[in-house]
């Protein structure tokens, strides 16, 4: 037996599987050597070619679609059944691949250049945390880690997630009350005792970047693992230093597996942000155009802080093929404040406030394998029960330094810090110009939440072609919210009632790798269902009308109605290339009724009735992930929408569309591999232009955030076996560009500039 041609590679399909491909040839090549020389008959006597030994990367994410690293397979919530190109929904999935090529951390960046979502600003500025909204609606309450809602709405880090999922469409039978537009999943890493692995990272760029993250898996025993992430990172805003972004993390997994039938793991998770905000630019209400060229005006004291410590536990036992019981039980508490300075041309504004998160969730989910009547049913029973408990309240400050100016404001002209009067800086570092102290006050707002859950879900294959799919969830609450109200004192409003919500629909697989589908499904919530916000009715807090009495204020809220929505969606999905490309399509419409607006006594009065609002979404969304072909990876979407009020207790607000509202983004990544060691690629964000104003209201058409198109690319060289260097540029083309402002125009978020960042990744 002869070697020959030592250099032929195998076919790609070969070189790239997925398994322990070095481990398989070696077995193979050991039995081959030690087998008997006579064991082989001179018919089998052939010649054999040298196989080329590719590494292939074992991917540790359970959802992952092996060999293809910018498709998920299935979802991490184990209640979507069927794999995700069979799920007849519209679930956009980011996998930690994508993530990393993009150089995007921060869950708010991720999701800001997804199709279908925008970002919004909070009442007074921050009101704490990350917002989003997803086709037209706000979800910052609707985010969940690992199937749990995670009400901390805090600074999200991606240092420890495998991968992110974002529904679109109401929700409410997955996620509880809310999640009227969609919600939003990020599926942790966990433990695996499959192998062993361990990877660090060091990152250095522009404006003083540096990342430092750590993710090792470590196979104590057949049945132990435990898995580790770190993170420090730190950055100056892009061309807007000393504003800066600093973050550390700790997460740790562990897996025991004591039998064949029952698992469990422990997780900690501990992420800090300590920033350094910048309200950015603003709009001149004069003319409804952003202002740009503004100076960096952030005050030495400023600050945007976010603490997070979660504990998790996951029990699972298979009681045999076709019937599992698995237990998820959450303790967690957030710290988040922040003291932050606007400014919109004339004189510095201070915004802040601070908040107390405390909750505990348990979740119980029984998987059940049935044939009924010939048919496969997938039944999912569910029970569930939370605990959320969050305190908001304000810091007590004054500024030190003297003023120098009359500015205007909500009282009338009043002594105020101008950086710049007629037309020049007057003071040398606006940066110490108000040189403020502060401490931290007393709570404002006292919100308390109680929930128990039960939800039934049943898919069922009537034959190879047809599936039908149905669930119904009902969340009883016990919601009390403590607010103190600046003439009434501590109005304490309470209220104990229950959410039906559903969803049903029908697929058809009309060939090997494709289907159509129809879904219809629900989501509603309460009067004051956000909790950081007290009584601000447009921003999701307790919606009474103003200028009435204590007493008033409480028969009317006890008398209002949830808000509830409607989504009809009509969609097709193809699993191309033996399963390695995922091409989706879907028009939808989603409609939500008594909508809570804003009114005076008089109104409600004429009215009879908070709930005076209905709004209409419509459009399309197409997606694409997976591989184009074995060297060109690709991540596309667009989404194009219109929105409208139906119904307002303002009349001029009929017909308008909703604030917060771009009509069409799109966002693209491509990578390719030239060759076996250098691969390159980039992508873009576009969004059309929007109107600022509270969230699912009426467009202030009179104040524009304007369009853009962002470009980012990036390359990664295989240095060794073990070391990667791989450019990340952001921003390629230095774009001005603004991702939301806030409703008066007082400020308007700024774009990160141009960045260039180089990451060196060690595999050990």
């Amino acid at each position: 037996m002869s070697l020959n041609k030592p250099n032929v590679k195998q076919p790609a399909t070969l070189r790239r599987r997925p398994a322990l491909t070095r481990t398989g040839l070696a077995l193979g090549l050991s039995t081959a050597m030690l087998a008997p020389a006579g064991a082989l008959g001179a018919e089998e006597q052939t010649e054999m070619t040298a196989v080329e030994v590719v590494d292939t990367v074992i991917d540790p994410n359970p959802n992952a679609e092996p060999g293809v690293p910018y498709k998920a397979r299935t979802s991490g919530d184990k209640r979507h059944v069927k794999p995700l190109a069979e799920t007849p929904q519209t679930i956009q999935v980011i996998t930690a691949k994508q993530l990393e090529d993009s150089g995007r951390s921060d869950l708010r960046d991720i999701l800001q250049a997804q199709p279908g979502i925008t970002l919004g600003t909070g009442e007074n500025g921050n009101a704490f945390g990350d917002r989003y909204v997803i086709r037209g609606q706000e979800a910052r309450s609707d985010v969940f880690v690992d199937g749990l809602r995670d009400p901390g709405m805090t600074v999200r880090e991606s240092f420890a997630t495998e991968q992110v999922e974002i529904t679109k469409g109401p929700s409410s039978t997955f996620a509880g009350r809310g999640a009227t537009g969609g919600a939003v999943n990020s599926v942790t890493k966990q433990a695996t005792t499959d192998l062993d692995f361990a990877r660090l990272s060091a990152g250095f760029g522009s404006d003083d970047y540096r990342r430092y993250t750590f993710d090792g898996n470590r196979v104590l025993t057949d049945t132990l693992a435990v898995r580790v992430n770190l993170l420090d990172a730190y950055q100056e805003v892009p061309d807007r230093g000393p504003a800066d972004r600093d973050r550390e993390g700790a997460a740790v997994s562990l897996l025991w597996k004591p039998t064949d039938k029952l698992d469990v793991t422990a997780d900690y998770y501990f992420a800090q942000a300590e920033d350094k905000p910048d309200m950015g630019a603003y709009i001149d209400r004069s003319t409804g155009r952003v202002v740009k060229d503004v100076p960096v005006y952030l005050q030495a004291e400023d600050f945007l802080e976010s603490k997070i410590d979660t504990w998790t536990l996951r029990l699972g036992y298979q009681f045999s093929a076709d019937l599992r019981l698995e237990n998820l039980t959450r303790y967690g508490t957030t710290e988040n404040g922040y003291l932050t300075t606007g400014y919109r041309g004339t004189s510095l504004s201070t915004h802040q406030g601070w908040q107390d998160v405390d909750y505990f969730a348990n979740a119980l989910n029984l998987y059940l394998d049935k044939r009924i009547a010939g048919m496969k049913h997938q039944f999912v029973f569910g029970l569930e029960y939370s605990d959320h408990s969050v305190k908001n309240g304000v810091y007590d400050y004054r500024a030190n330094s003297p003023t120098n100016c009359v500015a205007n404001g909500r009282g009338g002209p009043q002594p105020g810090h101008c950086p710049i009067v007629d037309g020049r800086q007057v003071v040398p570092d606006i940066g110490r110009m108000m040189n403020r102290s502060f401490s931290k006050g007393d709570w404002d707002t006292d919100w308390k939440v109680k929930t128990v859950s039960l939800s039934a879900m049943d898919t069922v294959d009537l034959n190879d072609e047809w599936s039908v799919f149905g669930g119904l969830r009902y969340d009883r609450f016990e919601y009390d919210n403590t607010v103190i109200d600046r003439s009434a004192g501590a109005l304490d409003y309470a209220l104990e009632d229950g959410l039906w919500n559903g969803h049903a629909g029908i697929s058809y697989t009309f060939r090997p790798d494709a289907n159509v589908y129809f879904n219809y499904s629900t989501a509603s919530d309460f009067n004051g269902g956000e909790s950081d916000v007290g009584a601000s009715c447009g921003y999701g807090g307790i919606c009474v009308p103003s200028g009435t009495t204590a007493e008033e204020r409480l028969r009317m809220f006890a008398n209002s109605k949830p808000e509830k929505s409607q989504n009809f969606e009509l969609g097709t999905k193809w699993n191309l290339m033996d399963g390695r490309l995922l091409a989706s399509g879907a028009v939808f419409r989603t409609v939500k009724t008594d909508v809570m607006e804003n009114a005076t006594d008089d109104a409600y009065s004429s009215i009879g009735s908070i709930n005076t609002g209905e709004y209409r979404v419509e459009g399309a969304e197409l997606g694409l992930s997976g591989k184009l072909t074995d060297k060109l990876m690709v991540q596309a979407g667009v989404a194009v929408m219109n929105s409208e009020i139906r119904e307002s207790q303002d009349p001029d607000n009929v017909g308008k569309g909703l604030s917060n509202f771009p009509e069409k983004t799109a966002s693209l990544l491509l990578s390719y591999e030239l060759t076996p060691k250098f691969t390159f690629g980039g992508g873009l964000t576009h969004s059309s232009e929007k109107y600022s104003g509270e969230p699912e209201s009426a467009a202030a058409t009179d104040l524009k955030v304007p369009a853009y198109t962002v470009y980012d690319l990036f390359a990664s060289y295989r240095v060794s076996k073990d070391l990667t260097a791989r450019l990340n540029i952001g921003n390629l083309t230095d774009e001005d560009y603004y991702t939301a402002a806030y409703r008066s125009g007082a400020f308007a978020y700024i774009g990160d500039a141009r960045n260039v960042r180089l990451t060196l990744d060690y595999n050990f």
